[in-house]
């Protein structure tokens, strides 16, 4: 039986700016199982990645609760949080955020870093990952010696070098052309299934929504499976 991984219940947020109350999400309830893969579509403005960050622990709900792998967020404190997300969840954003001073080899190496690996397990892993993006003769280039796509391709192996439960990606073949976005698309969904993660993630790219087992439309402050 697949094992529940992420589990929404009730989940509402809202905003508050002056006098008027902004409802992003409400009374959501979602479950995420280990092994699928689910893209999440909507328009802009719709409170797709604030769901994301939430799912994430980037941000807690207004009102409900969020559990994952039987654990409610909610109850853990900053530190407990931090080293959760560092041990289960891996994020590929739009904008790489990789860090400019560092090599490739490096950025990816960071999680697992601070994780407490050895160094030369971190090395280890992050070589084997990097070789199968097809980055092995990048090992040792800065973010700003990188194409788009192969910075977002170091993204991808900085989120898996900690072998995560759940790889969060929101719009990760936004910023791209779309020659690169159709390799970050086959590397994305191919990558986390050989690794057997599941994969949570917001894209505009009905194509690349395609290859996710379950598509979502956030719509009215809750979410409706697509056929």
């Amino acid at each position: 039986m697949t094992k529940e991984l992420l589990r929404f219940h009730t989940v509402t947020k809202t905003f508050v700016s002056g006098q008027s109350q902004l409802v992003i999400l409400e009374d959501l309830d979602f479950v995420l199982y280990s092994g699928t893969s689910v893209a999440i579509t909507g328009k802009s403005g719709s409170g797709k990645s604030t769901l994301l960050n939430i799912a994430g622990g980037l941000d807690k709900p207004s009102a409900g609760s969020v559990s994952f792998l039987g654990r409610e967020l909610g109850a853990l404190n900053d530190k407990e949080l931090s080293a959760f997300r560092n041990r289960h969840i891996g994020f590929v954003f739009q904008s790489h955020i990789l860090l400019d001073d560092f090599t490739a080899l490096e950025n990816v190496c960071v999680p697992a870093l601070i994780r407490g690996a050895r160094q030369a397990d971190a090395v280890k892993r992050a070589k084997e990952l990097l070789d199968r993006v097809g980055l092995s003769d990048r090992l040792q280039h800065r973010p700003q010696k990188l194409s788009g796509g192969e910075r977002q391709r170091v993204a991808i192996c900085r989120a898996l070098v900690n072998a995560p439960d759940l790889i969060i990606a929101d719009e990760p073949t936004g910023s791209l052309d779309e020659e690169s976005s159709s390799g970050i698309e086959t590397l994305l969904t191919d990558i986390v299934r050989e690794e057997g993660k599941t994969l949570l993630m917001v894209t505009h790219d009905t194509q690349l929504a395609s290859r996710c087992s379950t598509v979502y439309l956030l719509h009215n402050r809750t979410l409706q499976e697509m056929e």
